[in-house]
């Protein structure tokens, strides 16, 4: 457990110095780095995955009136399951005019940390961006990588995998 602690501190860390570092290039996605900046806030300090595993819970259940969206291997373009799922998030953020939203990216485990924690960052991202060009403040929109550290399931199968390809979205504000 301590180990495990201990890596979520490290990929923190540098989930953290990836956003500093950035400059105002665009990337690969075409995302500014604004757009794929992750970290978190003071706001969201005790509201996210991360304080639910450090409590023990296992993993970031879908909870909540915004629900996980899904994508594919080695990707994060959003397909049309997760853009009319974004589309109902945007319904509520409207009609929730003091609802904050952070955005946590999630991998499977296959790839390194360091691939991992960047593709969080560009799920995050991708879907902040779809939720801005809805119409959504993008103020009110916050985004986190975790990578590969707060799995869903552990099972070594597609069925596995595909659950922990994900953007969840946690309320920090209503």
């Amino acid at each position: 457990m301590v180990r495990r602690a201990g890596r979520v501190m490290v990929v923190l860390a540098v989930t953290l110095m990836i956003g500093a570092g950035c400059s105002s290039k665009k990337a690969d996605s075409g995302l500014s780095s604004e757009e794929l900046e992750h970290g978190l806030s003071e706001e969201a300090v005790g509201s996210g995955s991360l304080d639910r595993a450090k409590a023990g819970l296992s993993g970031a259940q879908e909870t909540g009136p915004l629900t996980d969206i899904h994508f594919g291997y080695d990707s994060f373009e959003l397909g049309d399951q997760a853009r009319q799922t974004l589309q109902g998030h945007a319904n509520w953020l409207r009609n929730n005019q003091q609802g904050r939203v952070e955005v946590e990216g999630h991998c499977d485990d296959r790839g390194t940390v360091e691939y991992n924690l960047a593709l969080g960052a560009k799920r995050a991202a991708m879907a902040k961006s779809y939720l801005v060009s809805l119409g959504v403040s993008s103020d009110r929109i916050m985004t986190i990588s975790y990578g590969e550290e707060l799995p869903l399931c552990y099972d070594a199968s597609e069925s596995c995998w595909s659950r922990n390809r994900r953007a969840h979205f946690v309320v920090i504000a209503e």
